[in-house]
This record gives structure tokens, C-alpha cells and sequence, in this order.
């Protein structure tokens, strides 16, 4: 055997030593994050795909819904509590993310997104909950309000993502959305991203503000560097610009209180390019501009987000009340 053939032939059995070794950390670290974070609601089985959903208490019906990265367990770390009292709260992990399943292999659009969560929620007898949104999860919200509106009767958005923007997709995602890199890459993520690498990225959505205390260990960041929840969500992320191109001429057809919330300090999805236009092309629409906040005003300011909620319920019920 020549030189060059052996040093063929190591690099190859090294190659595939090394990605057995990343299959085999990707699985431990898989079965870990799941036994700290388990399933924290029940499944409900729509068109075929497995939901994760989390219902308590009583009152007006609300629908939170979370954004790109992330999963239910953002809301249930503390405004789910302070809602529960007053209002009949469902959280839930959207396609794709945390516990549920993705809907197509190809991505899922956000009114792919929102047709499925409106079958789930109805599933569960809510029929006209009102709608929370956050950053692309806003951008669900609003296209559940679009394609069903006799499905909605009120969208709070907060940092929602709702107007095109220019600067390009990040290499990050796309590759992670490339059809190589999106079976490569997410192996090699999961296997070998670094916690603080993780927190650290946690602490710029926060910015200004600081991570609330317990955040990184409720939040179970570690699901969302599952292979499959990392390739759904570079696929909804890759995919959004188009999507948001083809919604924003509906907004003029929307009926109902909106209040829309975000922080003059959000690097993340940009007050004047998103939320500032928008309050101007929904009829009635209330933007409430927090000041020194980033991109994560439900924690930064939990009050200021519950008077905008009972705001859009109080507007509502006085709606189906002249009906």
C-alpha cells in the first residue's frame, strides 16, 4: 500500500471514528436534556403530527406562543403564573420545536404553523381565544389572525417579527438550512456547542437586561440543539422573509384590538422596521414603545405586557358584547 493510499485510509477510519463519537455525545446529550426537561403538558394529534400543549387556568381563553429557538417553557417561567389567576392560559410548543413535531420535512411556513396550532386549539374547545406573540412567534400569531379570523379575537404582539427586512440571512442558518448542512451541521451542534456558548447567546437576546435568575436552567436550551428542533428551526428561519413579504398586504383586513409592545433597545427584530410600521397599517392598533428594553419584553416588564392583555380581552368582550 502506497503512502498516499494509508494516509487515505486513516483519515477516513479517524473521520469515521470522529462522527461516531459526535452520533454517540448527540445522544447522550439528547437523553439528558430530556430526562431534566421532560414533556412539562400532554399531546394532542393534529392532521397526523404530534402537538405539545400546556393548559392552566380559568377566565378568558389566551394563547401564547413562542418564538425562533425556543419553546413553551419561555412563558412558563413566569408569565404563565402571573396570567393563570385570570385567564384560562394554553402555551405550547410550536411545529418543529421543543416536544412537538415538525409538519412537513421541507420547513414549516408560519401559515402552515398557524392552520396547525388553529386546528389544535379548537381541538381543545377554544374557539376565539385571544393571541400572544413573540418575535417570529408574533409573526404566527398574525397570520392565524389573517386566514382565521373568526379564530381570533385579539393579537397582543410583542418584538413581533411582521415587516421585510434587508440585511441577509446569517451564515448560521444558512447553512444549517442548506440540504447538506442541515443533516450535517446539526449533529456536529449538538454534539459539541458549549453551554456558555449557549448562555451566551441567551444573554444577547436579554440585552439590555440581564438573564432573569433560574432562566437558563427552566428553559432547557439543550432541546433546542436537538438535530431535528436545530433543522426545523434554521428551515423556519431561512424561510420567514418570503413568508412575511406575502403577509403584510392582509394587514389592512384585520378586525380586532391589537396591541403591540416593543423595546426601543431590541437589536433583534427592529422596533422601526417591525412594530412602528405596523401599528400604523392595523386600523386601531395601540403600540406601546418600552423604553431602555430589548428583546424580550415579557420578562424585561411583565406588567406593561399584562395591561396590554387585559386591554385586548377588555376590547374583545365589549366587541362580542354589541354583537
Amino acid at each position: 500500500m502506497s503512502a498516499g493510499a494509508l494516509i487515505t485510509l486513516t483519515l477516513a477510519f479517524a473521520l469515521v471514528g470522529f462522527w461516531g463519537l459526535t452520533l454517540w455525545r448527540v445522544a447522550r446529550r439528547t437523553a439528558q436534556v430530556r430526562e431534566t426537561h421532560p414533556p412539562l403538558g400532554h399531546f394532542i394529534q393534529t392532521h397526523g403530527r404530534k402537538l405539545h400543549l400546556l393548559q392552566e387556568g380559568d377566565g378568558p381563553d389566551l394563547v401564547l406562543i413562542h418564538g425562533a429557538s425556543g419553546n413553551m417553557r419561555d412563558f412558563t417561567h413566569d408569565l404563565m403564573g402571573r396570567l393563570a389567576p385570570r385567564y384560562r392560559v394554553t402555551v405550547l410548543d410550536r411545529p418543529g420545536l421543543g416536544y412537538s413535531d415538525p409538519i412537513g420535512r421541507g420547513g414549516d411556513s408560519i401559515f402552515a404553523q398557524a392552520d396547525q396550532l388553529v386546528a389544535a386549539i379548537t381541538s381543545c374547545g377554544i374557539t376565539r381565544p385571544l393571541i400572544l406573540g413573540h418575535s417570529y412567534g408574533g409573526a404566527v400569531a398574525l397570520a392565524m389572525a389573517v386566514r382565521h379570523p373568526r379564530h381570533a379575537a385579539g393579537l397582543i404582539l410583542l418584538a413581533a417579527a411582521s415587516h421585510p427586512w434587508t440585511t441577509p440571512l446569517s451564515a448560521y442558518y444558512r447553512i444549517l438550512s442548506h440540504p447538506l448542512g442541515q443533516y450535517v451541521a446539526p449533529p456536529l451542534l449538538a454534539a459539541w456547542v458549549p453551554q456558555r456558548v449557549v448562555t451566551a447567546n441567551i444573554a444577547q437576546i436579554f440585552a439590555p437586561q440581564p438573564i432573569p435568575p433560574g432562566y437558563v436552567a427552566s428553559i432547557g436550551a439543550g432541546l433546542t440543539l436537538c438535530p431535528a428542533v436545530l433543522r426545523a428551526n434554521a428551515l423556519q428561519r431561512a424561510s420567514i422573509l418570503n413568508e412575511i413579504h406575502a403577509l403584510v398586504p392582509s394587514y389592512d383586513q384585520l378586525d380586532l384590538p391589537v396591541e403591540i409592545l416593543h423595546g426601543d433597545q431590541d437589536t433583534t427584530v427592529g422596533l422601526a422596521i417591525h412594530s412602528a410600521p405596523l401599528s400604523q397599517r392595523i386600523a386601531g392598533a395601540r403600540l406601546t414603545v418600552m423604553k431602555g428594553v430589548g428583546h424580550a419584553p415579557h420578562h424585561a416588564d411583565p406588567a406593561t405586557v399584562i395591561a396590554a392583555i387585559d386591554r385586548a380581552a377588555q376590547l374583545a368582550a365589549d366587541r362580542a358584547g354589541l354583537r
